[in-house]
């Protein structure tokens, strides 16, 4: 993937998670209003030493991966994270990739509101539907929030979906032939 390693908006600046980011992302992941919409089996970190295996996960994991903890670009005061990566197909353990990317992002509370989910999310997913035809993202059917994010940022809701993580979730899309660079409506399906 050719995303870049950082990026920069009107207002934030998304860059790679480092170690001395554990003590933010142990605050965003020990927060039940951040993780219960994460995983399979929602579950919050209870250790800051989770944190940094989370971020040496993440380190790891950068040919497919692209996770940048977002920051205020006028004081550098992390907000969240936005990540690219694969998306396993529902099926048989352990789950095999679909071959679809799929795009996240996970803010913490006392940012909620500010449009910094979907500023960070569209500068990604411009910067990924550059070099790839397609971003998915799924979000729990009880996700409000995430689900207007995803149409704010150009992607258009395909329904409920079981296709990933073999778990129902709603289903959203952005295609590299559709133009995402201001807020956008959501297509007629």
């Amino acid at each position: 993937m050719r995303i870049p390693t950082s990026l920069t908006t009107d207002r934030l600046v998304l860059r790679p998670w480092s170690e001395e980011d554990a003590g933010f992302a142990f605050d965003l992941y020990s927060r039940w209003e951040v993780a219960q919409f994460l995983g399979r089996t929602p579950a919050v970190m209870t250790e800051r030493v989770e944190a940094s295996r989370r971020i040496a996960r993440l380190q790891a994991l950068e040919d497919d991966l692209r996770a940048f903890r977002v920051v205020e670009l006028a004081d550098a005061t992390p907000v969240g994270t936005v990540m690219l990566q694969p998306i396993p197909a529902s099926g048989a353990e352990p789950l095999r990739p679909s071959g679809d990317t799929e795009i996240g992002w996970h803010f913490h509370p006392d940012h909620w509101g500010h449009g910094y989910a979907a500023e960070s999310a569209r500068a990604l997913l411009m910067a990924a539907l550059a070099d790839l035809p397609r971003v998915v993202a799924v979000t729990y059917p009880d996700n409000t929030a995430s689900q207007r994010v995803c149409e704010r940022i150009g992607m258009h809701r395909l329904g409920p979906s079981d296709a990933y993580y073999n778990v129902r979730m709603e289903l959203f899309e952005a295609l590299a032939t559709e133009d995402i660079s201001a807020d956008t409506p959501p297509r007629s399906s």
